[in-house]
């Protein structure tokens, strides 16, 4: 069941990138709780259970390597706690993200930082076995400085040096602010202030031309982007700062889907092609 219209494809010219030939990406699988496709998207089923993703991805890049988010740490039993009893879901959690940086060898020395999309406890969990900044922006701040479902982040964030960067004027894709992390075009982050209100969406560029759009939470599965479909009204009101703002970047969004490979945070699929760093070992809770 629709119930948004479909937005024509994006018409405009993409934005110039001149990512250096050595960069890369990898996803980090951390783990997966369980949901169902009704809370998802409308129109979804309650007899269709989903495993929710919670994956990092590693970016790489001769200027310094980010991950975006970080998805299960090794706290990850008290932070699912930490969540209203609506909210608990059972679980299954594999190599952190930083149990994986290490099993695959690598050099700790070249991450400059991790780039939440937002401050949600699915995405920063891992947060408390990496000693590296955090960047973020100074709405994603104060939201999580002050929310209910900031908790986590408050606890994770104990001890990190926090790397404040600031949009800029220039539109990126039809949202109206971004920020150049490298300066090259081949990371950039877009405000998208609808599901948290400081929350953003994170362009990546690679050498041959594949370019990703890792959303967040603007979509939970990918039904969401392809139909378009919002959440339904409750988890809407649940779990989305401002639901009006979700629903326009979610059709920039389904805009783009012809152009590049759209990732929603929490849909397993959406990150087939993208390749292990490394295969961590699976526990289940």
């Amino acid at each position: 069941m629709k119930t948004l219209s479909m937005p024509p494809a994006w018409q405009g010219p993409l934005p110039g990138a001149t990512p250096p030939p050595d960069m890369a990406i990898y996803q980090l699988p951390t783990g997966s709780y369980e949901t169902r496709a009704s809370f998802a998207f409308k129109g979804g089923a309650f007899r269709d259970k989903r495993s929710f993703a919670a994956t990092a991805i590693l970016v790489t890049h001769p200027q310094g390597d980010f991950l975006i988010d970080a998805g299960f740490g090794a706290g990850i039993a008290a932070h699912v706690h930490a969540q209203p009893w609506y909210a608990r879901s059972p679980y299954q959690a594999t190599g952190t993200a930083s149990e994986q940086l290490d099993a695959s060898g690598y050099d700790r020395d070249r991450l400059r930082g991790a780039l939440i999309t937002h401050s949600h406890w699915d995405h920063v969990s891992g947060l408390d076995q990496l000693q590296v900044p955090i960047w973020t922006n100074a709405s994603e701040l104060q939201y999580a400085a002050k929310a209910r479902d900031g908790k986590v982040f408050q606890t994770v964030s104990e001890g990190h040096e926090i790397h404040r960067y600031a949009f800029g004027n220039a539109p990126y894709l039809g949202f109206p602010s971004s920020y150049d992390v490298h300066g090259d075009g081949s990371v950039v982050i877009a405000l998208a202030g609808g599901h948290t209100t400081g929350s953003v969406i994170v362009f990546v560029t690679l050498p041959a031309g594949q370019r990703y759009a890792f959303i967040g939470d603007v979509a939970w599965q990918l039904e969401g982007v392809r139909q378009p479909a919002e959440r339904p009204l409750l988890m809407r009101k649940l779990a989305d700062a401002d639901p009006g703002q979700v629903r326009q970047d979610l059709l920039r969004v389904a805009s783009l889907t012809s152009l590049m490979q759209v990732v929603p945070a929490h849909d397993l699929t959406a990150y087939e092609g993208i390749p292990l760093l490394a295969a961590p070992a699976t526990s289940s809770v």
